[in-house]
């Protein structure tokens, strides 16, 4: 965006042209009073701002501090340079600099062309984050004039946050899980490949309590990967929390919310639930209650880890590099398979349930299994005190992780079928049994890229170079779910 600024003579007035909103048209007010009680003047002639492209719509306040500066340039008031800088920041009535969304990805945007950044001091802390040797700080209006001139020092945008990659020491442990060996294994095949998992078990078999656990067994993100999260979360009113930083996000929306929300979109497109899930987790608990139009969107940012929204005006691209975990029950009233529970549900009743989940969706699922109910006395007993922490299989987890970027950069979730042909050689006895499952199971081409993605975590796992008969077997017992 560009602010040009242009005084003439003519009956005093100030407008503001360049597809405008509300937001940005009241900004001639707050820029008025700010550069009065700032001690300058308003020039009493015909003053007409331009927000360039004029074609774009504009929102927000973030134009306010650019717009006074123009007018304080043009006017002569202000004898600097402003090509070299960019202003992002709302102003106050007083003429103080009060924080916006967006800052982060402005920040980015300002070090990848060379040029310098000012930023409200609220708002210093996320511009930090990227390490941009001229983002500057400031308090007020007379404060960045003063800085401009020459007068006084920049300030540089700093944070007071920590970088530390461990999760927070609120997060819910893994120990506290009774029994589930198995989920528990899956979930870690899960986390060391950035693979998908849909978990079926009756009410009250733990698969919440599963799910909110899985981020304190993933990695820290990277330093470029908690940059791509925090410039799409920067972008919402809400904006990004430095304190968060490196934390891998954890998303789980209502089956209530709409496509809209979960994907993006809106007359003014903005990042769904998707993107702000982005190298983390996208927990749908009770999945055959989401909307079916709802849950067939995810299939296409799936495959591809990003999510195009088409409007009649912009089209945007958003990142949505997420790993889902879904949970269900076996049917309507929940408790078919249960021994401890009698199920009233009809054969029919059970199917049209289940065909709530599209087949095409469930094959997109990496890891599929079932979740028993813990019998009463299993989960009277006194806490385990050899039960495995997060820490511990975390551990195994990045230790599986360095072994795949080392290998190609990327999860094994993300290989090309080009990548996977070559790291995942199988002898003739293992070729034999997946091509005897992929008969029996009747595998889709996707279906056995995605088994062999889940025994290549699992070979992963336990430091193999090569993937065994083991390895396959373990994953094709992931590939099919029954009731629980």
């Amino acid at each position: 965006m560009r602010v040009e600024v242009h005084v003439a003579g003519g009956l005093p007035g100030l407008t503001i042209v360049g597809l405008p909103n509300s937001g940005v048209r009241e900004a001639k007010d707050r820029v008025r009073a700010a550069i009065q009680t700032s001690g300058f003047k308003l020039p009493p002639r015909r003053i007409t701002v331009n927000l360039a492209p004029a074609d774009l719509p504009k929102d927000g306040a973030r134009f306010d501090l650019a717009i006074a500066l123009g007018i304080l340039q043009a006017s002569g008031q202000l004898q600097a340079e402003l090509t070299p800088y960019e202003f992002i920041g709302e102003l106050s009535l007083s003429g103080a600099l009060r924080p916006v969304c967006g800052v982060l990805s402005a920040t980015l945007a300002a070090r990848q062309a060379g040029r310098a950044i000012v930023v409200p001091q609220d708002s210093a802390a996320e511009a930090a984050l990227t390490r941009h040797p001229a983002a500057w700080q400031a308090e007020h209006l007379l404060q960045v004039c003063q800085a401009l001139s020459g007068e006084t020092n920049w300030q540089p945008a700093h944070t007071s946050h920590h970088n530390s990659a461990e999760p927070s020491s609120a997060t819910a442990d893994f120990a506290e899980v009774r029994g589930q060996p198995r989920a528990k294994r899956a979930l870690e095949i899960a986390a060391s490949g950035h693979h998908n998992v849909l978990m079926l078990g009756p009410p009250g078999s733990g698969k919440s309590m599963l799910a909110q656990r899985f981020p304190g067994i993933c990695p820290a993100l990277t330093e470029q990967q908690a940059i791509e999260l925090a410039s799409v979360q920067s972008t919402l009113s809400a904006g990004f929390d430095p304190a968060q930083w490196r934390r891998v996000p954890f998303r789980s929306p209502h089956h209530s919310c709409s496509a809209a929300a979960l994907v993006g979109g809106g007359s003014h497109p903005k990042p769904g639930e998707i993107s702000l899930a982005h190298h983390g987790t996208l927990f749908l608990d009770e999945l055959p209650e989401f909307n079916r139009h709802v849950l067939e969107v995810l299939r296409e940012p799936l495959e591809t880890g990003q999510i195009h929204l088409s409007r009649a005006r912009q089209r945007v691209t958003y990142p949505a590099r997420f790993q889902l975990i879904a949970a269900m029950n076996p049917c309507p009233c929940g408790y078919l398979g249960d021994s401890s529970a009698r199920c009233h549900c009809s054969a029919e009743q059970v199917q049209r349930y289940r065909q709530r989940i599209s087949g095409p969706l469930l094959d997109r699922m990496d890891l599929q299994l079932s979740v028993p109910r813990l019998p009463g006395a299993d989960m009277l007993k006194p806490d385990h005190q050899g039960a495995e922490t997060s820490a511990v299989i975390r551990q195994r987890v990045e230790a599986a992780r360095q072994r795949q970027y080392a290998r190609r950069g990327k999860c094994n979730s993300q290989l090309s079928a080009t990548e996977l042909a070559e790291d995942c050689r199988l002898d003739n006895t293992t070729q034999a049994l997946l091509s005897q499952a992929a008969e029996r199971l009747q595998l889709s081409g996707r279906g056995l890229h995605r088994v062999l993605k889940v025994a290549r975590s699992i070979a992963d796992l336990g430091g193999h170079d090569d993937i065994s008969s083991a390895h396959v077997a373990e994953a094709l017992q992931y590939r099919q779910i029954t009731a629980a």
